[in-house]
C-alpha cells in the first residue's frame, strides 16, 4: 500500500504561456525524469511539425512553452513532449462506457509511468478542455467546453510507425473538435502510430468508438448504449488484436450486461470506481492496476472524476470554469493497494 497523488493545473492564456506554466510546474521532477529514459533524444522535428501545423498549429507554441520552462532545448523538448515518433510501450487497459446522458471510464496501468496529473486549460485560440496528461502535451482523457468528451484505448503495436501517439491525437481533438462528426473525420486523417480504440461522445447524445490501426480506421456507432474496451470489433482489423484479449473481452461482457440496470451518471461513476468492480484492478506491478476514473454528464456539463483509492471526488462544472471560475481544489490524494 502506497500513497497515490494527482496535481491539478488551472492554466488560461496563450498556448505559450500555458507550456511555459506546465513546464516551471513539471520542472526537474521524477516524471521528466522519467520521460527521458523511455524517450528518444531526437525525433524527426520538420515532419512532426507539419503533422501539427496540419492539425493543431497552437500545440507547436504549447511546446515552444514547455521547452522554455523546463530550461530544454526545442528539440529535446518535442521528443519528450510531442506524442510523435514515441518508442513502443508496453500495454494498458481502459474501460469505457457511454450513454446518451453521460460518459465514464477508468484507466488502468503502473503509477511509474503515470503523469499524475490533471490540467483544466482554456488556450486563446482553442477550445477550453479539461482531463489527465499523458506525456504532459497529451491527454488519457477529458472533455472541451463543447461537451466533446474522448478517452484512448490500447490494442496493440500491429503495424507500428512513426507517426502521432493517441495521447496526442486526443488532445488535438479536443481543442479543435466541437461534435463527434468532427472528431472522427480528424481521427481518420491523423497518421497514428499504432493499433488503439477511441471512445467518443458529444453533448448531442451522439457516440461512437474509433477503430485506428497505421494503415485502417473503422468507426463503430452506438445508438443509445456503447462499450470500449481493448480490442478490435471491425472484422477488417481483428488481426491486429493481441493474441490473448480474454480480459478485454470479459470486461465488455460486463459493460454490456450494465445496459438494462439504467444506473444515473452518478450511480455508473461508483461502480467504476468502487475497488470491488469488475472493472477496477491492483494489478500494478504488471502494468495493469486502475489508476483514475473519469465521467461526464453531458446535460449537467458536470465531471465527476477521483483517483485509486481515493474518498476524494472531483466535481467540476465545466461551463463555469469556461466561464471563467477557478476550482478550489489543488490536488487529488488516495492510495494504490497492490
Amino acid at each position: 500500500m502506497s500513497n497515490f497523488y494527482v496535481s491539478i493545473f488551472q492554466i488560461r492564456g496563450s498556448s505559450y504561456h500555458i507550456g511555459l506554466e506546465t513546464g516551471v510546474k513539471l520542472r526537474n521532477t521524477t516524471f521528466v525524469n522519467t520521460l527521458e529514459s523511455i524517450t528518444k533524444q531526437e525525433i524527426d522535428l520538420p515532419n512532426m511539425k507539419s503533422i501539427y501545423s496540419t492539425f493543431a498549429p497552437h500545440l507547436l507554441e504549447e511546446l515552444d512553452g514547455l521547452a522554455q520552462g523546463s530550461g530544454i532545448s526545442e528539440t529535446r523538448a518535442s521528443a519528450l513532449f510531442s506524442g510523435y515518433d514515441v518508442p513502443k510501450t508496453e500495454s494498458m487497459g481502459c474501460s469505457s462506457l457511454l450513454t446518451k446522458d453521460y460518459y465514464v471510464r477508468n484507466y488502468d496501468f503502473s503509477p511509474a509511468l503515470y503523469d499524475g496529473v490533471f490540467s483544466l486549460v482554456q488556450p486563446d485560440h482553442a477550445f477550453a478542455s479539461a482531463g489527465y496528461n499523458l506525456q504532459v502535451l497529451g491527454r488519457h482523457d477529458g472533455v472541451n467546453e463543447q461537451g466533446l468528451v474522448a478517452g484512448l484505448h490500447f490494442v496493440s503495436h500491429h503495424g507500428y510507425r512513426k507517426g502521432v501517439s493517441p495521447w496526442a491525437a486526443i488532445r488535438m481533438i479536443l481543442d479543435t473538435c466541437s461534435s463527434l462528426k468532427e472528431a472522427v473525420a480528424m481521427l481518420k486523417e491523423i497518421p497514428h502510430s499504432a493499433c488503439y480504440n477511441f471512445s467518443l461522445g458529444d453533448r448531442n447524445g451522439n457516440m461512437a468508438e474509433v477503430e485506428a490501426s497505421p494503415d485502417k480506421v473503422r468507426v463503430r456507432y452506438g445508438d443509445s448504449f456503447l462499450s470500449c474496451v481493448n480490442h478490435f470489433q471491425d472484422d477488417h482489423l481483428k488481426r491486429n488484436n493481441r493474441r490473448s484479449i480474454e480480459g478485454s473481452l470479459q470486461r465488455n461482457k460486463h459493460l454490456l450486461s450494465l445496459k438494462d440496470k439504467q444506473l444515473s451518471h452518478h450511480q455508473m461513476f461508483q461502480h467504476f470506481k468502487n475497488m470491488d468492480s469488475p472493472v477496477f484492478f491492483t494489478d500494478y506491478e504488471n502494468l495493469f492496476g486502475t489508476l483514475h476514473t473519469f465521467s461526464y454528464s453531458y446535460q449537467e456539463a458536470r465531471i465527476l472524476t477521483t483517483i485509486a483509492g481515493s474518498k476524494q471526488v472531483l466535481d467540476v462544472d465545466v461551463q463555469e470554469w469556461a466561464n471563467g471560475e477557478d476550482i478550489c481544489e489543488k490536488k487529488l490524494s488516495g492510495i494504490i493497494v497492490t
